[in-house]
C-alpha cells in the first residue's frame, strides 16, 4: 500500500515515514499543496497536513475529492470543531489531531483502507490474482478450485489479502489469528504458513519480509 503524507514539518513527516514503512508501507512525502495535487495519483492514502506553506490544507482536500476517491486523512494541530467539521464536510475520511501517537495513525490508516475495499470488493470478496478468499462462506479457491484449509488458516490468508503487497507483521498476525499479545516465539505462524505454502502450491505466495513478517502477492 502506497503512503502519501503531506507535511512541510521534517520533525513530523520523517518519523512518521520511517514508521509506516517499518509496517511494510511504501511511503512518498511532500510539503506543498501544490506537490500533493500533482503527486497523489499513485497513493492509496492520503494523510494530509492543514497549515502548508502555500495553500490551505482544506483546499488541497477539496481538489483532491473532486479529482479522485483517494482516502484521506487529516492530520493537524486545528483540532477546533469546525476544523473538523469542515475537513469531513469537504470530503476527507477522517481526521486526526496532533499531538497524534503513530499507532493511532496506523490504525486510522487501516480502517479506511478497509472501507474502501469493501465497497469496491463486497461482491467477490478479496480477490489477488487467481486466489478467492471469501470471508462471508469462509472459502478459499484457487483459480477455480476450491482449497481445504484450517480455520488458522483461513483468517490468517484472509488477513494476508486484505493489503496484498503489504507486510504484515508477526505481532499484527499473532493478534488478529491468535487474539493475543504474546511477544514471545512465533514458530506457530511460521507453521501455518508453511503448509499454506504448500497448499497454495507456490511458496512465492507468501514471502517473507525479514524482520517485520509476511506478505501476499501472485507470484510472478
Amino acid at each position: 500500500m502506497h503512503v502519501l503524507i503531506v507535511e512541510d514539518e521534517d520533525s513530523i513527516a520523517q518519523p512518521l515515514a520511517e514508521g509506516l514503512r517499518q509496517e511494510g508501507y511504501t511511503v512518498d512525502r511532500v510539503a506543498t499543496g501544490g506537490a500533493a495535487l500533482t503527486a497523489h495519483g499513485p497513493a492509496d492514502v492520503v494523510l494530509l497536513d492543514l497549515r502548508l506553506p502555500d495553500m490551505d490544507g482544506l483546499d488541497v482536500c477539496r481538489r483532491l475529492r473532486a479529482e479522485s476517491d483517494v482516502p484521506v486523512i487529516i492530520v493537524s494541530a486545528r483540532g477546533d470543531e469546525i476544523d473538523r467539521v469542515l475537513g469531513l464536510e469537504i470530503g476527507a475520511d477522517d481526521y486526526v489531531v496532533k499531538p497524534f501517537g503513530f499507532r493511532e495513525v496506523l490504525a486510522r490508516i487501516r480502517a479506511v483502507s478497509r472501507r474502501g475495499r469493501s465497497r469496491s470488493a463486497e461482491p467477490d470478496g478479496l480477490v489477488v490474482g487467481p486466489l478467492h478468499v471469501d470471508p462471508r462462506s469462509h472459502r478459499v479457491t484457487l483459480a477455480g478450485e476450491p482449497l481445504d484449509v484450517t480455520p488458522k488458516e483461513f483468517d490468517l490468508l484472509a488477513l494476508l489479502a486484505s493489503e496484498p503487497g503489504v507486510a504484515i507483521s508477526r505481532q499484527r498476525m499473532l493478534e488478529h489469528v491468535w487474539k493475543t499479545s504474546w511477544y514471545g516465539s512465533t514458530k506457530t505462524i511460521d507453521v501455518h504458513v508453511a503448509s499454506l505454502r504448500r497448499k497454495l502450491g507456490d511458496a512465492r505466495w507468501i514471502e517473507t519480509v525479514r524482520g517485520v513478517g509476511f506478505r501476499l502477492q501472485e507470484p510472478a
